[in-house]
């Protein structure tokens, strides 16, 4: 029993300062899932697994300020309830992961998931039927977790432009080929139906309010062939291109991998990865000591390093001189038929003066006559 004169103290600040720290230790002790959509003839429409990846921020290699500005945006996320209330959205936030492969989409998603411990439900949008069983797969998604479409430009056709289930093949030996064609074309048709408009409305529809403290995203590695209206802001709220490595990343690979802080080959990399593009994934690898228990392991890792540079450099070179080997050649073929052209319409020019010239020539003739 606690006396009367502390119990505005108690109501006030002990109780709520228990349930919430109850609710953090909770939080931590949460083991967290993934998830994966069931075949549309399944009951169940996810099924899981727990979720153990070890990424986190601080093994992503990247820009350290791009880094933090990411996981400020999605902390901010998590506290933004009365916010989204006042508003009057619901309580969601989409992010677009592009670039290319090798690039650490799927990591980051790892990082976002344990940073805000949420579950992940990766979303296989070829097993949905259609926008009803897209809808049912919504519904039957849990708050506080991430929602993930991987390589959405490679899952569906949603440019929203439908290829005709009919169409016409010509095939002049035998139209046997053209039939199994169309029979397969059906089949596949049969897949999946789900549209544009029924992934929109899986988005941001009236239906994407069902739930709270969710995250969309998508990765890609070609955002030039979505849909804009699937990657507007508001649908995609915030955008993070993962590219290729840079130092201040390659500072973390190393540290991550090698345990190296500094060293005097540092100065050299950087001036090879500004001259040549790597993906981290390239880098990691070539940096991965094949047998870590040796003392110079770090040194070995980094002239590996090194030698990838120099040859991927080179091929870099290579392949720009054939680029411009080609150009000239097509120049050159360009001022050929040009030059032809110009020599015909000489020719032609010519044939119709002699023409004039025999004419005159008969009208003299004639002249004499008379």
């Amino acid at each position: 029993m606690f006396k009367d004169k502390y119990r505005s103290i108690i109501t006030e600040s002990y109780i709520p300062y228990v349930i919430e720290e109850g609710k953090k230790i909770k939080k931590r002790n949460k083991f967290q899932k993934l998830y994966t959509n069931c075949n549309g003839d399944d009951r169940d429409l996810w099924t899981y697994v727990t979720f153990q990846h070890p990424a986190t921020f601080d093994a992503i290699a990247m820009e350290p300020n791009k880094k933090q500005e990411i996981i400020n945006d999605l902390m901010a996320f998590t506290k933004s309830k009365e916010y989204y209330n006042k508003i009057g959205k619901a309580w969601k936030r989409g992010y677009l992961l592009y670039g290319p492969p090798g690039t650490g989409k799927s990591s980051m998603i790892a990082a976002m998931a344990n940073l805000l411990h949420y579950d992940v439900y990766d979303l296989e949008l070829t097993a949905v039927k259609d926008n009803t069983s897209l809808r049912k797969l919504l519904i039957d998604t849990s708050k506080k977790s991430i929602i993930v479409i991987e390589d959405i430009d490679c899952s569906l056709d949603l440019t929203g432009q439908r290829k005709n289930q009919f169409k016409e093949y010509e095939n002049k030996d035998s139209k046997v080929p053209a039939i199994k064609e169309m029979a397969k074309g059906t089949r596949d048709k049969k897949k999946s139906k789900v549209t544009l408009s029924g992934l929109l409305n899986f988005i941001d529809g009236l239906w994407s309010a069902c739930g709270e403290e969710r995250i969309i995203l998508f990765t890609t590695n070609h955002v030039e062939k979505l849909d804009p209206a699937l990657i507007r802001r508001g649908r995609m709220d915030k955008h993070i291109e993962l590219s290729y490595c840079g130092f201040e990343a390659f500072k973390v690979l190393a540290k991550n991998y090698l345990n190296l802080e500094s060293h005097n080959l540092f100065e050299k990399i950087r001036t090879l990865l500004e001259e040549t593009r790597m993906t981290p994934a390239d880098v990691a690898g070539n940096l991965m000591p094949k047998s870590p228990g040796l003392e110079n392991a770090g040194e070995v890792g980094l002239e590996n390093l090194i030698l990838a540079l120099e040859k991927a450099k080179e091929v870099e070179r290579l392949k720009a001189e054939e680029a411009l080997k080609e150009d000239g050649d097509n120049g050159e073929l360009d001022e050929e038929e040009s030059d032809e052209e110009d020599d015909e319409e000489d020719g032609s020019e010519g044939e119709g003066t002699s023409d004039e010239d025999e004419d005159d020539d008969s009208s003299d003739e004639d002249f004499l006559k008379i």
